[in-house]
């Protein structure tokens, strides 16, 4: 478990900014929104039990089990790279240990050469891509704030 900081106002355009008025109106929007981020985590093919997503002020909270540490940090990062999130409360559980490190990309950086910082070996970027599917659909798509999973090869 932890928690987990994204830049909010990058990534997926799945949640869209609302302006509401009253304490109503902000809890049915939280829950819209918390809707919305559990059919994403539903829809990816990723194995999660008892999925539960909870949405409240750019936070989110996701509850559920994996069988592999792979999905429990694909699923964090899956929903952390979604505009408007801030935060994701990691409350998954699994019963492998960590086995890859999270990594922040910066100005200027591409797969290849994520690769050849992790692996000294820039022909090994698709490792990362397939790493990070179905978050990233083109290896060549990555942006500035976007968290990565590097796993342990």
């Amino acid at each position: 478990m932890g928690l987990f900081s994204f830049l909010k106002n990058v990534g997926r355009k799945d949640i869209a900014e609302t302006k509401e008025s009253d304490a109503a109106d902000i809890a049915a929007a939280n829950s819209r929104k918390a809707k919305l981020l559990e059919d994403i985590v539903s829809g990816s093919g990723l194995g999660v039990e008892n999925l539960s997503v909870d949405y409240s002020d750019e936070k989110v909270t996701i509850y559920g089990q994996t069988e592999s540490i792979d999905d429990k940090e694909k699923l964090i990062l899956m929903v952390g790279n979604v505009d408007g999130v801030g935060t994701v409360d990691d409350r998954i559980s699994v019963v492998t240990p960590p086995q890859s490190t999270f990594h922040e990309v910066q100005s200027g950086e591409s797969l290849s050469k994520i690769a050849k910082k992790y692996y000294g070996d820039p022909m090994k970027y698709m490792a990362i891509f397939e790493a990070n599917q179905p978050m990233l659909s083109d290896p060549d798509k990555i942006y500035v704030g976007q968290q990565l999973r590097i796993p342990n090869l």
